[in-house]
C-alpha cells in the first residue's frame, strides 16, 4: 500500500523573493526626473532640457567634485559609519595645497619669503593628499579605538577643519596657482578624475579583500570580528581613504576656480551623503555600491540643473533638495524593514 505524503505546501520553506537591484531603481528614477524636466522645459521655456550638450557638460562638472567626496563617503556608509567632515576637509586642503602651488610673479604668495613658489605640481598634490589623509586618519582612530560615535567624531573634525581653513591665511583667499596645478581643474578634467576614482574603487569594493571586509563590517561588525577581521584597523583604513578623497576633491575645487577660499566645500558633506543615499547605499551599512552613488550624483546634477533651467529661486531649490534627501532616507528605512520581514 502506497503511503500518501502528509506534508502540504505550507510546510515547505518559502522561496526567497528576488529584489530589483537598488541601482536599477535609482536609474529609473534618474530617467523619470530627466523626462519630467524635459516636459516642463517645453511647457515653460519652449526648449529641450536634455538636448543641450553645453547644459549637460556644465551639469556634470557641477557635481563631479562632490562626486569624488561621495566615492569616499560611500565606503564609510557601507562600513556602517558616517562622515560629516569631508566638506570642511576639502576646504582646508584647498587652502593649504594651493599655498604650495602659487607662482613667483604674485608678490603676496603665502610662502614667497621662503622661496616656496613655482614648485613642481607633485609637491602641492602630495601636501593635499597628506592633509586629507591626516584628517581621515584622526577620524578613523577616534571612531575605531575610542568608540566615539562616527557622527560625533566627524562633526568635531568638521568644525576643526573649517577653523584650520580660516586660520591658515586669516581668512584671506589663496590665488594665482601654477599652470600645472590649474590644469587639474581645467575643462572636463574634474569629470575624468571622478570617473577614474569611481572605477578604481568600484573594482576595489567588488573584487578585493578590502571591499569584502567593508561590507562585512557594515552588515554585522560582531560577526565580522568573530570571523577574524580586524575591525578597528579596517575602519581606520576606510576613514583614511575617505579623507584622501576629500583632499583630492579640495584640490580639484581650488584648481577649477584658480583660487582657494576658507568657505569652500560648505555643505558638500551633506550633498555627498545625499548622493549615496539616493543611489541606494543603505545608511544601516552593508549595502550599496559606487555605481549607485554615481547614479545618485547624476540625479543630484539633473535636479540642480533642472531647477536652474526652469529659473526656480535658489531658496526653493534648497527646500526641495532637503525634501528629496528625507524622502530617500525614508525609502531606505522602508526598504530595510521590508527585507527584514521577507528574510
Amino acid at each position: 500500500m502506497v503511503e500518501v505524503a502528509t506534508g502540504t505546501a505550507m510546510d515547505l520553506p518559502k522561496p526567497r523573493k528576488r529584489h530589483w537591484p537598488t541601482e536599477l531603481n535609482a536609474l529609473l528614477g534618474l530617467v523619470g526626473i530627466a523626462l519630467i524636466f524635459e516636459v516642463l522645459g517645453w511647457i515653460f521655456q519652449g526648449q529641450s532640457f536634455l538636448l543641450n550638450p553645453q547644459r549637460l557638460s556644465i551639469m556634470i562638472l557641477q557635481v563631479a567634485t562632490i562626486g569624488i567626496i561621495a566615492v569616499g563617503v560611500t565606503q564609510v556608509i557601507i562600513s556602517g559609519g558616517i562622515d560629516l567632515s569631508s566638506g570642511s576637509v576639502a576646504g582646508a586642503t584647498a587652502m593649504i595645497a594651493m599655498s604650495f602651488a602659487q607662482v613667483s610673479t604674485y608678490p603676496r604668495a603665502v610662502f614667497i619669503e621662503q622661496g616656496w613658489v613655482d614648485l613642481p605640481v607633485i609637491i602641492p598634490l602630495a601636501v593635499g593628499i597628506l592633509c586629507g589623509l591626516t584628517a581621515g586618519l584622526i577620524n578613523g582612530l577616534l571612531i575605531a579605538y575610542t568608540k566615539i560615535p562616527p557622527f560625533i567624531a566627524t562633526l568635531g573634525m568638521m568644525v576643526t577643519a573649517r577653523g584650520v581653513a580660516k586660520w591658515y591665511t586669516k581668512g584671506q583667499p589663496v590665488s594665482f596657482p601654477t599652470d600645472s596645478f590649474a590644469a587639474i581643474g581645467k575643462g572636463m578634467m574634474p569629470v575624468i578624475i571622478f570617473l577614474g576614482l569611481a572605477v578604481l574603487f568600484y573594482l576595489i569594493l567588488r573584487f578585493t579583500v578590502y571591499g569584502k571586509h567593508t561590507y562585512a563590517i557594515g552588515s554585522n561588525p560582531d560577526a565580522a570580528r568573530m570571523s577574524g577581521i580586524n575591525v578597528e584597523r579596517h575602519l581606520v583604513l576606510v576613514y583614511s581613504v575617505a579623507g584622501v578623497l576629500a583632499g583630492i576633491a579640495g584640490m580639484v575645487l581650488a584648481a577649477r576656480g584658480l583660487t582657494a577660499q576658507a568657505g569652500m566645500g560648505i555643505m558638500y558633506e551633506l550633498d555627498a551623503i545625499a548622493m549615496t543615499v539616493i543611489g541606494g547605499v543603505s545608511l544601516a551599512g552593508g549595502r550599496g555600491s559606487i555605481v549607485g552613488t554615481a547614479i545618485g550624483m547624476l540625479i543630484f546634477g539633473v535636479i540642480i540643473s533642472g531647477f536652474t533651467f526652469l529659473r526656480i529661486d535658489a531658496y526653493y531649490q534648497e527646500i526641495i533638495k532637503g525634501m528629496i534627501i528625507v524622502a530617500a532616507v525614508v525609502a531606505d528605512v522602508w526598504r530595510q524593514k521590508r527585507r527584514a520581514l521577507e528574510d
